[in-house]
């Protein structure tokens, strides 16, 4: 959350030529009701469902960019479902600016708490190592998102040559 997944993917599908994706709204779309409409009447694991089975239908679409929600790729289905099939990017952003980007939102359902500093280092502790082992690529989420699209556009030419 907070890394810049949306922003840049933007960027990033305008500069390659592909169709952007974001996945919340894609399941939002399909479900009719905001994400945390569906963590509020469904719970976690219907949504966690729900995501398993967009990333099966976005993985097989191609031309995409596809920036995930915040905790699908720390679940290994989902991961699997990509595997192979294209990139995984994880953009590599430090906790303190994460915070920063998110101290006034108000949109995230796993940070609908009180301690919402405590809960951000939680996740980040708990899914980096997840999202390290699961990418194809890690570049900097730092810079600008024009930069950082360049930059991963850079990094997946250089791989694969």
């Amino acid at each position: 959350m907070g890394c810049g997944k949306t922003t840049v993917g933007r960027n990033l599908a305008r500069k390659s030529g592909r169709k952007f994706v974001d996945m919340d709204s894609y399941i939002e779309e399909k479900a009719g009701m905001k994400v945390s409409e569906i963590f509020e009447k469904y719970g976690e694991n219907r949504f966690r469902d729900m995501e398993h089975e967009a990333c099966l239908e976005l993985a097989d679409t191609k031309g995409l960019v596809i920036a995930s929600g915040g905790g699908a790729f720390t679940f290994q289905r989902n991961i699997d479902a990509f595997r192979g099939k294209d990139k995984i990017v994880l953009l590599d952003v430090p906790l303190d600016i994460i915070k920063q980007r998110l101290k006034n939102d108000t949109t995230r359902p796993l940070l609908q708490r009180p301690d919402k500093d405590e809960a951000m280092r939680q996740l980040y502790e708990k899914r980096l190592p997840i999202y390290l082992s699961a990418a194809d690529i890690t570049v900097s989420g730092k810079s600008t998102p024009l930069k950082t699209a360049y930059a991963i556009l850079n990094a997946i030419d250089t791989q694969e040559k």
